[in-house]
Formats: C-alpha cells, sequence, structure tokens
C-alpha cells in the first residue's frame, strides 16, 4: 500500500517563486496568509476606541495617532529619501497655528480648517527647508532642530500669536467618536498611501535620490524637485497632526513646539523597525500609553523610558516589526511531496 510523502515547507515560498503580488496567487490559503496581517491592524485600529477603559484611555489613543503620523513622516524622510529629520514639532507647530487662524479668525469649521492648514503648513514647511535640501545627516537634522526652537523663541518674544498664552476659543470635534475615528482613518490611509508611493516610479526615484543622488542627477531628473516633492509629503503628515492636536485641546500655543514630538517619533521608530512604515505605528501603540502610565513617577519617569529604549537597541536593534515579519514568514505547512 503506498503512502503519501509528506514535507514541511515555508509558507511563502510558493508565492516568492510565482510573484510578490497578489493577482499570482493560487488559492484562498495564500490569499489569507498575505491579507491577514493588513487585516489585524485596520480592524485592531478600528477597534481601539471600543475597547478603551475609559474616555481618558479614548483620548491616549487619539495622541497615539498624532505620534504615529509624525513617526511615518520621520520614517518616510529617514529610511525611503535619505534625510532625518528632527523637525517634528516645526511640522506640528506650523500645522496648529495655521488651523487655529482658520478657524478663530476666519470661522472655518474643523474639517475645512485642519485640511487648509494641513495644505498651507507643509507649502510653508517646504518653503523654509528648500535651502537645507542639500545637507545630508546630521546637518539635515540639526538644521530641521532649530526651527521649532526658534520660532518658540519668536513668538515668546514678540507676543505675536497669542504669546506665551496662546490661541484659545478653537472649536472641537462634534464628538469624541469623530474625533478618534477621524485620526485613526489618517492614520491608516497614510500608512497604505506611503506604502504604495514608495513602490511608484516616483517612489522608486525618491529611493534612488537616497542610495546615488549623482546618477539620478546625471539621468537628467532634478534632485531637489524630488526632494521638496517628499518633504512636502513628510510635513504635510505632521502638519495634518498639528491641526488635528488644536482641535482635540482646544488651544494652541507655543507648546506645539515641544521637542517630545521630535524625539518621540524617532523613538519610536527605533522600537518599531526602521523602514516597515508599520513599525513605527506599532512603537508608539507601545511608548505612548508607556509615558502615560508612568506619568505618575513625574521625572523619574525618564528614567523608566531611558532603560526600556536601550533595552530595544540593544536586544531588538532591527525592531518588533522585523522580528515578528521574519517569523511570521517562518511559519511552515506539511505538502505533499
Amino acid at each position: 500500500m503506498n503512502t503519501e510523502q509528506q514535507r514541511k515547507e515555508r509558507l511563502d515560498r510558493g508565492i516568492k517563486v510565482r510573484s510578490g503580488g497578489l493577482y499570482a496567487l493560487m488559492g484562498w490559503q495564500e490569499l489569507t496568509y498575505l491579507t491577514l496581517p493588513r487585516l489585524v491592524l485596520i480592524l485592531g485600529m478600528l477597534a481601539l476606541p471600543l475597547v478603551m477603559p475609559s474616555m481618558y484611555w479614548q483620548r491616549v489613543i487619539t495622541i497615539v495617532c498624532i505620534y504615529a503620523l509624525l513617526a511615518l513622516s520621520f520614517d518616510f524622510l529617514a529610511h525611503f529619501v535619505g534625510l532625518v529629520s528632527l523637525g517634528g514639532a516645526f511640522f506640528i507647530g506650523v500645522g496648529g497655528y495655521f488651523s487655529a487662524i482658520l478657524n478663530t479668525s476666519f470661522g472655518m469649521p474643523p474639517f475645512l480648517a485642519i485640511p487648509m492648514a494641513t495644505i498651507m503648513g507643509a507649502v510653508v514647511c517646504t518653503v523654509l527647508l528648500l535651502p537645507c535640501l542639500p545637507l545630508r545627516g546630521v546637518y539635515f537634522a540639526i538644521v530641521t532642530l532649530m526651527y521649532p526652537l526658534a520660532l518658540a523663541r519668536v513668538i515668546e518674544a514678540t507676543d505675536i500669536l497669542g504669546g506665551t498664552d496662546g490661541i484659545l476659543g478653537i472649536d472641537s470635534f462634534p464628538n469624541a467618536w469623530m474625533e478618534q475615528y477621524f485620526v485613526i482613518l489618517l492614520v491608516l490611509l497614510f500608512l497604505f498611501g506611503i506604502r504604495r508611493l514608495v513602490n511608484t516610479d516616483v517612489g522608486l526615484v525618491i529611493r534612488a535620490v537616497k542610495d546615488n543622488d549623482q546618477a539620478v542627477r546625471a539621468s537628467g531628473m532634478n534632485v531637489n524637485f524630488y526632494k521638496a516633492g517628499a518633504v512636502f509629503i513628510a510635513s504635510a503628515m505632521g502638519c495634518l497632526g498639528g491641526a488635528c492636536l488644536v482641535h482635540i485641546y482646544m488651544w494652541g500655543g507655543i507648546s506645539l513646539f515641544a521637542l517630545d514630538f521630535s524625539i518621540l517619533p524617532i523613538a519610536a521608530t527605533v522600537v518599531g523597525g526602521s523602514g516597515t512604515l508599520v513599525g513605527p505605528v506599532l512603537g508608539c501603540l507601545i511608548l505612548v500609553p508607556i509615558s502615560e502610565l508612568l506619568r505618575d513617577f513625574g521625572t523619574l519617569r525618564i528614567v523608566f523610558y531611558a532603560i526600556l529604549l536601550v533595552c530595544f537597541v540593544v536586544f531588538r536593534s532591527e525592531g518588533l516589526m522585523v522580528y515578528g515579519e521574519r517569523k511570521y514568514h517562518q511559519f511552515e505547512r506539511w505538502v505533499k511531496v
């Protein structure tokens, strides 16, 4: 009597042999294998407001999404364009002040002021960063760090835009549920949108600028044009986060330029995994709630925070997402020989 011989084979092997896309799949098992992580991410994000125990933690999830937009912005610029930006606070502040002014001075409702502030803020940030585009590495990072510090001091010294008191009387979102799902959907939209962008022809050119900008320039392409486009996209994500933030707190002031908005997205990218795009979002889901849990410890929470980051850098320098993705692809199944 003949018995069928079987062997173990990795789930992704057949998919990689044929194609990396969804259009060459052979069965529902492979379709499930590729789409399951995306479904878990989408459904998990949408379910977060429903499982939070209180309104306080629902607000924390909203702040997580604001930081996630900044982390996506940082990861996109750093990994795909080669520009390490410490200007998260710069983007947040510009977008927040624009939205606050449009709402209080021009009477625009939040859902009109936010997109207008996003576009206007992204244009302003891109124009201010244009002279810095030839810089790379630590030089570009230092310049982007100086912008929020300088703008905060100018507002404080000249007492413009409300000075240290800030801009009051900003309209909030119609209700808490709309606020939470609005920012969650924005994170998902930009997450999958950026992932799609970096795989298009334009995205390939942007990635080539990082790898060898001289070769791109020799091909007759304007390197600064593609860099400016990437900076515009990244600053738009940050300005969008700042515009949402002022309507969440119903106040806008120089605290929008706080360095937390520049440092925490970098830490989230380190924890989640650089270059994965999903990793920075995962890092924000971990670090922001931990920061809130340690708030009762006062300044001592920085010690716990630093220890956590050191552990991730030493033991999981690749990031959680890279480690999890590798383990996911190592699942095996029995197949006939």
